[in-house]
């Protein structure tokens, strides 16, 4: 983000034409008329600072395992403060580039223009970057609030947590009265989130594994045990548990040729038949366990390439969810995302 910031107009004299720089106006001094006594957008800009409230990482990707701050939380931290010193934001896009990627996929490039005007009419003006990836028609709205939510971290130094606030509110935590509100609104949201994180039951009867009861355990040799593996039931179990041990994409891809081989061996013999005998018990691959083998490749190629609406984007292409589709779908849409990701 690039923000230059120019001498206020002299008070008690008409404005001046905007201000222009080799590169895009940066500050618009408050229109004749205006105010002697209101506040410049820089001193406004001040006032919102002090009075801004953390935003904790109260989001979650399921997908990726990993918390975030999201939008919404950081524009309901800055209403409160904007409106209350007479501060508002009119955003536009000064460049937009969009290109397809993949059969399905398109990603977008914008440069966000956005005027920030203080309570006497003067306007600040600064450009931020944003870019996004969407399989359907929201990239471009995934690029700007992005950018948006970085305007208001940078310009605005939103602290991330309550150590970001000045000793002075730590040891009178009194909220002013616009914020209280806002403030009561997320303690209840974190309250209602508390109970359903510690109440979450465990898959098939099992206590839920974590960080602390690894380490207990003792290493595992997921090679072996898919050499080992006489039947695709088994080799399942053996993958899915390596994933859940955090077992790097390259070592899973090992398993998988592994299994590859295992499988080739398998219908060797068939192909020299001229007959398709029926398949032993053992070398039968059913349809669900092929269908769960394709969404875990799936899954894996969309974390691997960043994605972090699988769920969501493949509904709006196909239809109908990953557990409703054929493995022959699942196996098309993995390949569409890794030749997008190349």
């Amino acid at each position: 983000m690039t923000v230059t910031a120019l001498p206020f107009a002299p008070t008690g004299q008409p404005s001046t034409p905007p201000v222009t720089g080799p590169a895009d106006v940066t500050y618009e001094p408050a229109p004749s008329g205006a105010p002697a006594d209101a506040p410049r957008v820089f001193a406004a800009i001040n006032s919102v600072m002090r009075d801004a409230m953390p935003v904790g990482k109260n989001q979650t990707n399921n997908q990726q395992n990993y918390k975030f701050r999201g939008i919404d939380d950081v524009m309901s931290a800055m209403a409160g403060p904007l409106r209350a010193h007479g501060v508002f934001i009119l955003p536009s896009i000064a460049s937009h580039k969009a290109e397809r990627r993949g059969e399905k996929m398109t990603h977008v490039v914008i440069r966000m223009r956005y005027r920030i005007y203080g309570p006497a009419g003067d306007c600040l003006i600064a450009d931020v970057p944003g870019e996004a990836s969407d399989f359907a028609d929201k990239a471009t709205n995934k690029a700007q609030s992005a950018a948006l939510k970085y305007l208001l971290f940078t310009l605005f130094m939103l602290p991330v947590d309550g150590r970001s606030i000045d000793d002075g509110d730590r040891h009178h935590p009194e909220t002013p009265p616009e914020h209280r509100a806002e403030r009561q609104e997320q303690q209840r949201r974190q309250q209602q989130r508390a109970p359903r994180q510690n109440q979450q039951p465990s898959r098939g009867q099992r206590p839920a594994s974590g960080p602390r009861s690894q380490p207990e355990q003792p290493r595992r040799d997921f090679k072996a045990e898919a050499e080992n593996a006489t039947s695709e039931e088994q080799f399942t179990a053996v993958r899915a548990a390596a994933v859940e041990a955090g077992a790097p994409a390259e070592y899973l891809a090992t398993l998988d040729a592994i299994a590859d081989g295992k499988r080739a061996d398998t219908r060797a013999p068939q192909q020299s038949r001229p007959a398709r005998p029926a398949p032993s018990p053992d070398a039968t691959i059913t349809e669900a366990q092929t269908g769960a083998a394709a969404e875990e490749a799936l899954r894996l190629a969309a974390s691997r390439a960043g994605f972090q609406t699988l769920d969501a984007d493949f509904e709006r292409a196909h239809g109908r969810t990953i557990g409703q589709s054929d493995p022959a779908t699942l196996h098309a849409f993995r390949s569409m995302i890794e030749r997008a990701a190349q």
